[in-house]
């Protein structure tokens, strides 16, 4: 059980990249509100400052594998901790609009190098049994860092009201935003200092010829293994590599390939076009489109990390006992069904400000300019959003949208939180942890830095488009269009899992590319 005890502790600590993935990709939902009126920002503008990290995710998958391959595992994701250091410094003091989107671009590196590396080291180091749960920490990470985040936002923002002195010198209230983002700066030092404690990954090593090393790591977490077997069936498994060969990029499109390739492109692609990243970085947005106002908004997010954590951590129970299919199944069509609740949700909704309503809003909005709107019916959050920018202004309405829908609306919240938080849910126990265990044992052992990249790009790709153009959907086309397209996105991916994708639990890397690689 020691060498067990010895694999959990690190790839906790390797998983830590997870967190800080999470943090740094959900703490902006907290500050997108107060973006937009602070630099002045168009809807494209704000899905930039959103995505503008993701785009540089984006690239470094791209490199993340082949860099590991040459200069370790454990060096690159150190860089990336220093990186996400960096990204919160620069974020938090960002006096414009564009030194905002170079900061976040930089945190971007950290988070495309992380999530790339930590599950394929994970992978490496773990046993076939355990394998699954292991690599699920990362996701586990992410996904207390996404609640950590959303609790860390609505702590700041309460902090603003706090009336202590202290309080006041920090200005939690004015600089509500810059505290929000520049608060990662803590953990990504403290996992900087963790990997130090790390060893490089034994595949790594054997695939430089490092044999001597590779024999004390195996000795350390795999004490009771013939440690000659396991490294002989390594280098089989890398005989290509052992010396440091560059893979050529074709190698990815050999006939062989064709099938594990079509799998990871596809899951790649359904893990973000059902709109998970919408609902993680816009989520106090969301909120405010049902009427409930912004602390109880940013009260809400919290509650979407929790239930992502809950079920995360169902997920890793589940997924060596049950397998990665059953998972993927049930969480996708448990997608699909939230996703068309929210969509009925929203288009059922109504929109009316009576008398009492008007004189109740925010002393900044002069009241007569919203008589025009006065006892009028809308059906669509469109035509009601565009009536607010027409009857007061686009500066105004960016700052007061979500307090004069919040006295419009009728409609169903309940089932509104209901949709969202069964989506989360569902999301959490399928798709989120399932894609990163199947990244890692889908591809073969002499390729897989270079096939998760290619994967892991086109991941980050389809999401940096998803939050990209979230605000102009929800501005242009509405919430019940965009949540519905989610949906039937969901629908197309939930038939590819049921024809196409296999069960891997239980098999050694080596025993699967005998299995896939024909």
């Amino acid at each position: 059980m020691k060498n067990k005890s010895q694999i959990v502790s690190i790839s906790l600590i390797v998983a830590l990249g997870g967190f800080l993935m999470g943090f740094d990709a959900s703490v902006i939902s907290g500050v997108v509100k107060f973006l937009e009126p602070e630099f002045g920002l168009s809807k494209i503008e704000l899905g930039w400052a959103v995505s503008s990290l993701t785009l540089t995710a984006t690239l470094a998958m791209l490199v993340a594998g082949p860099l590991s391959n040459v200069y370790g595992r454990k060096r690159i994701l150190s860089v990336s901790a220093l990186l996400y250091a960096i990204s919160a410094i620069f974020s938090a003091l960002a006096p414009d609009f564009i030194t905002l989107v170079i900061a976040r671009m930089i945190g971007g590196f950290g988070v495309g190098a992380s999530l790339i590396l930590a599950p394929m080291y994970i992978a490496e180091i773990s046993p076939a049994k355990i394998r699954g749960r292991m690599v699920s920490f990362n996701q586990l990470n992410i996904v207390i860092g996404i609640s950590v985040a959303f609790f860390s936002n609505y702590l700041i923002l309460n902090l603003g009201k706090n009336p202590n002195e202290w309080a006041q010198f920090l200005m939690f209230n004015e600089h509500n935003w810059r505290w929000m983002l520049g608060v990662e700066f803590i953990p990504a030092i403290l996992y900087f200092f963790a990997l130090f404690s790390v060893p490089r990954s034994t595949r790594w090593l054997i695939m430089k010829d490092r044999i001597t090393e590779a024999k004390v790591v195996l000795e350390r977490i795999s004490p009771e293994a013939n440690i000659d077997e396991e490294i002989n069936s390594i280098k089989k498994s890398l005989h290509t590599e052992s010396k440091g060969e560059k893979i050529p990029f074709k190698e990815l499109f050999k006939p062989t390939m064709k099938k594990v390739l079509m799998i990871g492109i596809v899951v790649a692609i359904l893990q973000q076009i059902t709109g998970i990243n919408s609902v993680f970085f816009y989520a106090p947005m969301i909120f405010e489109q049902t009427g409930i106002g912004t602390d109880a908004s940013f009260s809400q997010a919290i509650l979407i990390g929790i239930i992502n954590l809950v079920f995360t951590i169902i997920a890793i129970g589940l997924i060596d006992k049950i397998g990665r299919r059953p998972l993927l199944i049930t969480g996708v069509a448990a997608i699909v069904v939230s996703m068309f609740i929210l969509a009925t949700s929203f288009s059922s909704a109504t929109y009316m400000l009576d008398k009492t309503d008007v004189l109740e809003l925010p002393i900044e909005i002069n009241k007569a300019d919203l008589e025009s709107m006065t006892d009028v019916l809308y059906t669509s959050d469109v035509k009601f959003k565009n009536a607010i920018k027409l009857a007061i202004g686009e500066d105004l309405a960016s700052q007061f949208e979500g307090a004069i829908i919040k006295k419009a609306i009728n409609a169903n919240s309940v089932l509104i939180l209901i949709g969202i938080l069964g989506f989360v849910a569902a999301f959490a126990i399928s798709l989120g942890p399932v894609m990163w265990v199947l990244f890692s044992e889908l591809f073969p052992n002499r390729i897989r830095g270079l096939a998760i990249s290619f994967v892991g790009l086109i991941n980050s790709g389809v999401s940096f488009i998803v939050q990209l153009v979230f605000p102009w959907e929800m501005s242009t086309l509405g919430s019940s269009t965009t949540f519905m397209i989610y949906g039937i996105f969901a629908v197309l991916g939930l038939i590819f899992v049921v024809i196409k994708v296999p069960e891997t639990k239980g098999k050694s890397l080596e025993e699967l590319e005998k299995m896939l690689i024909k």
